[in-house]
This record gives C-alpha cells, sequence and structure tokens, in this order.
C-alpha cells in the first residue's frame, strides 16, 4: 500500500505529510530482534495538513482529541517480522482511524406515532396476561 493512501472517495494521505520512524521492535526474536529496525511509527500532523477539506479536518481533531500531541496524529505497528509489513499495518491503521474519525455523524432518529392497531393489541395483550396472573391466585371465596 505505498503511494497516496486513500481515506475515503477521492481524498488522501499524500506521502510527503507522512512522518515515519523506525527502531527496534520488543519481544522473543533472538538476533533478528535485536539487530533490525522493524517497529514502524507513523505520524501525520492533522491539524496542518492540507490534504483534508476544511469540515472533515475539524471533525477529526474534536474526535481524536485524546490521541492527538500538539496536533500530530501517531501510530505504531510491530506485529511483523519484516518493516515493510509493519509500514503496511501502520497506513492502514492511519488511514481507517482517519476515515472513522471524518465520517458525517449519524442521522437523528425521527420519532413516528406508534399506529393504533399495534398500541391495540399491545393492551390486549397485557390484559390477557393480567388475567392468567389474576387466574392462579387459589382464592375462591
Amino acid at each position: 500500500m505505498s503511494g497516496p493512501y486513500v481515506i475515503r472517495g477521492s481524498v488522501s494521505l499524500p506521502e510527503a505529510e507522512l512522518m515515519w520512524r523506525f527502531s527496534r521492535s520488543s519481544g522473543p526474536g533472538g538476533q533478528h530482534v535485536n539487530t533490525s529496525d522493524t517497529q514502524v511509527e507513523l505520524r501525520f500532523d492533522l491539524a496542518a495538513t492540507e490534504a483534508l477539506p476544511e469540515v472533515w479536518k475539524e471533525r477529526a481533531l474534536e474526535r481524536l482529541a485524546s490521541r492527538l500531541t500538539d496536533g500530530v496524529i501517531s501510530v505504531r505497528a510491530s506485529e511483523h517480522r519484516s518493516q515493510w509489513r509493519n509500514r503496511e499495518t501502520a497506513a492502514v491503521r492511519l488511514t481507517s482511524l482517519l476515515a472513522e474519525a471524518t465520517a458525517p455523524p449519524p442521522r437523528p432518529r425521527v420519532k413516528r406515532k406508534v399506529p393504533r392497531g399495534i398500541n391495540e393489541r399491545r393492551l390486549r395483550e397485557k390484559k390477557q396476561r393480567g388475567d392468567t396472573k389474576r387466574g392462579r391466585s387459589g382464592r375462591d371465596w
């Protein structure tokens, strides 16, 4: 997934605005993990980008406020043994995070009146349940 990273529709993140940092991964792996810089940290300056429409940018800044440091969002990946696969994973994570954060809010639910037939049926069933329960009492005086 190299090149422009598509968020949604025709909006994508340019490669020039992405900042990559590589370091040694933690965990088991012996000599390979001790000598290879396979962990990837991908940083994207959300506050300063011109790639996103202004409305999307405001929405993302608001929704991702807890994950931002000075307007920059950071994503790490170290699951794979190769740096290339970790780069792909980090890029996919960032694009999906931004796609979710820039999505428009859901339309509000419009309240509708309960149809009369449904309400009558509910009351009839409720009355039957009450009669059934009343019939269980063993009183006959």
